[in-house]
């Protein structure tokens, strides 16, 4: 019978030790190549589907910078208008699962254009994870400040009195002014005509000049016209008070819950981001949000930051999915 020598029997356990290491990386599930310790390991990309200037531009643009800093990595906001976001929106959706393609933009286009426009390219609720919101921008019925209607139900009582006759701005078919609209003509029981306008500079002059009876805008862009005097407050759509326009009480506080309208701005990955990734990428939105400039910031531009995680956020965009789909049907409108 053979002896086995040491160096035989060494060489034999070695055998055995690299067979077995084998068979158990064959079973192990495979690692991801970006997981969150090696990235981000070049630029990062913001995509705005939104012209620069606007208030989605501002939000990339400052939160960009406070990423940048932590992650040591340029940050390059990428802005691709169009098609009311979706252009933007599909390019981060088909974008690669890696991490340096990401989305920062309005409630739009994680939720209204998903409720209303039942072809696009993309799916908001399977092909995009959100990361987190990271700021509020309430809306604001005003009407002009001659007018003689100097509260909500003196309004709402003179637009039942001649049904159809009373104006307001929108931004298009299906925008958040127009939907805010429709929630507040359902809820109070009047018969409101939307007129579309390009933007809020044109429908600003609009009230002024008395083309409008009422408008529906961000705080943000309402602000300076309130501040001059030429346009009176009347309700807040959000779901509380705007910290820029503290006096002005909401919907629901004037008897109208059902018209509340949530306007806010998030950043999201392509859904198959690795959860290692999208982890690092919430802690990072997480700090940045604790630093008291980027506060400072965002209130200048009349924006309320907030944050909300994932589950949360994904759970009001299911929520509000519903709620718009419904009113589309009742409003019966149609988005192409």
């Amino acid at each position: 019978m053979p002896v086995s020598t040491p160096t035989a029997l060494s060489r034999r356990r070695a055998a055995l030790a690299c067979a077995a290491a084998a068979a158990l990386c064959a079973l192990a599930p495979a690692v991801p190549v970006h997981a969150a310790d090696a990235w981000p390991a070049k630029p990062i990309r913001l995509v705005v589907p939104f012209p620069p200037g606007g208030g989605t531009d501002v939000v990339a643009r400052v939160l960009g910078q406070k990423l940048s800093a932590r992650l040591g990595q340029p940050v390059v906001i990428d802005n691709r208008p169009g098609a009311a976001s979706v252009i933007g929106t599909d390019a981060v959706a088909k974008a690669p699962s890696d991490g340096y393609t990401l989305l920062v933009s309005g409630s739009s286009s994680y939720t209204v254009n998903a409720a209303l426009r039942p072809r696009l390219p993309y799916n908001p609720e399977k092909d995009i994870a959100p990361i987190a919101m990271v700021a509020r921008a309430p809306l604001v019925l005003s009407v002009n400040a001659e007018s003689p209607y100097r509260t909500l139900a003196a309004l709402v009582a003179a637009a039942k009195a001649a049904p159809g006759t009373f104006n307001y701005a929108t931004f298009g078919t299906g925008s958040a002014p127009h939907l805010a609209g429709e929630l507040f003509a359902i809820s109070a029981g009047i018969k409101l005509q939307d007129v579309a306008y390009r933007g809020s500079a044109p429908a600003m002059m609009a009230l002024i000049g008395g083309e409008l009876q009422l408008s529906i805008d961000t705080a943000t862009s309402a602000g300076p016209q309130i501040k001059a005097g030429k346009i009176r407050p009347l309700a807040i759509f959000g779901p509380t008070r705007a910290a820029a326009l503290p006096g002005v009480p909401t919907m629901a506080e004037q008897n109208l819950p059902d018209a509340s309208f949530d306007g806010w701005y998030a950043i999201a990955a392509p859904a198959a981001t690795p959860a290692p990734v999208q982890e690092r990428l919430l802690r990072e939105v997480t700090a940045a949000m604790a630093d008291p400039d980027l506060k400072t910031q965002f209130e200048a531009q009349g924006l309320e930051p907030v944050l909300v995680g994932p589950a949360a956020l994904r759970r009001q965009m299911d929520t509000e999915i519903a709620r718009y789909r419904a009113l589309a049907q009742r409003a019966k409108i149609v988005v192409d």
